[in-house]
C-alpha cells in the first residue's frame, strides 16, 4: 500500500518539473526575437478575479501588468528575469505586429484547421491553445506603406475585411496575446499545441485561407 502513493507523488514530483516556468518561457521567447512583458495573473481566492488593482477587472489575468507595455516589452535578459524574479506568477504577454502576428479562432475551427494542415503536409507555425480558443502565430507584416492594406485589430474585434468569418481575430500591431505557460481564470494553463521551433513563420494570407475555407 506503500508504494502506490509514493509512485504517485514521484509521478506528480516529475510533471512538476517537466512544466515550464515562467521564467524558462520568456527567456525561450528571447532566445527567439520574441519581446515579452509581465501580465496580470488570476486570483483564485478573495473579492478579486485578477491580480491587478482593477476591482471588476473585465479580462483577469490576461492583459499587462503596466499600461505601457508597448514600451516595455524587450527580449533582454536581465531585465525580463528581474521582472519575473519580483513578480513569478506574472503571466507572459506577447506583444503582436513586431515579429509576428497571431490569428485566434475557435476551438473547433482551429483544431479542425490544424488537422487539416497537417494532412496537407503543410507548415502551421506555432500554435497554442487558450481555453475554448486556438492561436495560430505568423509572420507579421509590420507597418505598410499603404494603411489601406494592414489595421489595427484589437482584442475584442473583428477585421472588417474578413466579417463573413465569425470568430477570428487578427492579432496585429497595437494588440498582445496571451503565451504559454501562463494560467487562465480557469486554472487551466494557455499551452502550445504546435510549439515553436526555429523554423520561419507561415505567411499570414496563406494560412488564413486554411482558417477562412
Amino acid at each position: 500500500m506503500v508504494g502506490v502513493p509514493l509512485a504517485r507523488r514521484t509521478r506528480k514530483r516529475a510533471a512538476k518539473l517537466a512544466r515550464p516556468t515562467r521564467i524558462d518561457a520568456v527567456l525561450g521567447y528571447a532566445a527567439l526575437g520574441w519581446p515579452s512583458v509581465p501580465g496580470a495573473h488570476p486570483l483564485r481566492h478573495g473579492p478579486r478575479a485578477c491580480s491587478c488593482d482593477r476591482i471588476g477587472c473585465p479580462d483577469p489575468g490576461a492583459h499587462p501588468l503596466s499600461p505601457a507595455w508597448h514600451l516595455q516589452a524587450t527580449t533582454d535578459a536581465t531585465q525580463l528575469t528581474r521582472w519575473w524574479q519580483r513578480e513569478p506568477d506574472a503571466n507572459v504577454i506577447l506583444p503582436t505586429g513586431r515579429v509576428f502576428d497571431v490569428f485566434d479562432v475557435p476551438l473547433a475551427a482551429g483544431l479542425s484547421a490544424l488537422t487539416r494542415i497537417d494532412a496537407a503536409g503543410s507548415h502551421s507555425g506555432p500554435v497554442a491553445a487558450n481555453g475554448d480558443r486556438v492561436l495560430f502565430y505568423v509572420g507579421t507584416r509590420g507597418n505598410p506603406d499603404d494603411e489601406d492594406e494592414w489595421w489595427s485589430c484589437h482584442l475584442d474585434c473583428d477585421p472588417a475585411t474578413i466579417d463573413d468569418t465569425p470568430g477570428l481575430r487578427w492579432h496585429c500591431r497595437d494588440s498582445y496575446v496571451l503565451a504559454p505557460p501562463s494560467t487562465l481564470p480557469t486554472g487551466q494553463p494557455v499551452s502550445w499545441l504546435r510549439p515553436p521551433d526555429g523554423r520561419p513563420l507561415p505567411d499570414p494570407l496563406r494560412l488564413l485561407e486554411w482558417l477562412a475555407d
